[in-house]
């Protein structure tokens, strides 16, 4: 029947769930493209230049910090001018530097085009957590972001193998180059199909009072704290773990090329499966309820890493296994943390998310930092690492989110 003149229609929304978390995990996809297809190419590029390891390492950590840096400019930015002109510019670039980084003919210029590389890539990433919170309530946001990152997980599981092929085949230059061909697929991807999904653009965003008083109010607001602070924790585990795997799975373990892709697939693979469980845990227990259970298997993991790290010849099975017990425990984490951290701020989603990806960033590029130094042939460091990290996100999820986690809801 037709509806009634006086009938008010709800408007269409801009896009269903099932194409949100399309576009967002492409967006978000781009993240383990710029790190997993990387990384078997880190022995060649040693190899190439004859670049210490603190060096080649810094490649990670350096965009990593660029990463960080630029969410504090481009979540402002979106807030001002919108979510798809900012990814629109971001993406071009991101193709860009991604050819540059391929041509590099010295490690600081291959150093300069990472940065390059993270500063583009953190527009993608703050405006797929602003756009979730442009269309949906922090604990649906969670349910979307979860299945957003599902689709990540099959971008990471396929990175790995994909990066260990072009490294093996074409040299670490033809890594660098797919990250560009990545970059122009989501640009063509987000012009055909992504609505400017802000309401309403902020035009003092980019003033400087109103930014002071805009990161006051975020960074004051214990939820926010406790929601970023876990996401800082479990990616700075994930970090050590990406940066020291190469050298831990080909020069500890002995694995070839290919099968250090394979393992870097698997523990993709059981990230996957944890944000499965997540969207069903989500259901039955919430966000506190749901990263309180993922703490359990974040903490294993990170202690059974140390526990490999400390054995003299440890059996490669045990580190994987110790491996996919973090994978999983971060695939729990990382959407309800990112979900979480820009709940309460709808009005400045891209701020919080910016400030949120900025605390992740500097403390990944602390860790990093401390890893270049302390790799020294064996799995200590990564163990070490991984150990710290996991505790700090356990005792967070136990502690600040419990208190605190819940006010993402109002």
């Amino acid at each position: 029947m037709p509806a009634s003149s006086g009938a008010a229609l709800a408007p269409a929304p801009l896009l269903t769930v099932v194409q949100a978390a399309t576009l967002l995990a492409l967006l978000l996809g781009l993240q383990p493209v710029m790190t997993d297809v990387y990384l078997p190419a880190l022995p060649l590029i040693v190899r190439e230049f004859g670049a210490p390891l603190s060096q080649v390492q810094m490649t990670m950590s350096a965009l990593i910090l660029a990463f960080g840096l630029m969410q504090l400019v481009w979540g402002p930015v979106a807030d001002r001018f919108g979510r798809r002109p900012v990814l629109l510019i971001a993406l071009a670039l991101m193709a860009a530097a991604s050819i540059g980084a391929a041509l590099a003919t010295s490690m600081t210029w291959l150093i300069f085009w990472r940065i390059a590389q993270g500063a583009t890539l953190a527009a993608a990433t703050v405006c797929s957590r602003a756009i979730v919170r442009d269309l949906y309530e922090p604990h649906q946001g969670a349910h979307v972001m979860a299945l957003a990152l599902s689709g990540l997980g099959v971008v990471a599981i396929a990175s790995p193998l994909v990066g260990g092929l072009l490294a093996g085949a074409f040299g670490w230059r033809a890594c660098l180059a797919a990250v560009g061909v990545c970059a122009a697929i989501a640009w063509l991807t987000m012009a055909w199909r992504l609505p400017e999904t802000l309401a309403a653009r902020n035009p003092s965003a980019l003033h400087g009072a109103t930014l002071l008083r805009n990161a006051r109010t975020v960074l004051a607001h214990p939820t926010f704290r406790a929601w970023a602070l876990l996401v800082a924790g479990t990616y700075a585990g994930l970090f050590i773990l990406l940066s020291a795997s190469s050298y831990a799975y080909t020069g500890v373990l002995g694995f070839s090329s290919a099968q250090y892709g394979m393992a870097m697939a698997w523990g993709s693979f059981v990230y996957l499966l944890g944000t499965f469980a997540c969207r069903r845990w989500l259901r039955l227990h919430g966000l506190v309820g749901t990263v309180h259970r993922g703490a359990f298997f974040t903490l294993a993991g990170g202690l059974g890493m140390a526990v490999c790290g400390f054995i003299a010849a440890p059996p490669w099975p045990a580190v994987l296994f110790v491996h996919s017990l973090y994978a999983f425990g971060h695939g729990i984490h990382q959407p309800c943390g990112q979900a979480g951290a820009v709940g309460p701020f709808p009005q400045m989603a891209g701020v919080a998310s910016a400030l949120a990806g900025c605390v992740l960033a500097f403390v990944a590029f602390g860790v990093g930092l401390w890893l270049g130094s302390a790799l020294d042939g064996t799995l200590r460091p990564l163990g070490i690492g991984m150990a710290a990290a996991a505790c700090a996100t356990a005792a967070v999820a136990w502690t600040l989110v419990r208190r605190h986690g819940e006010a993402a809801r109002r």
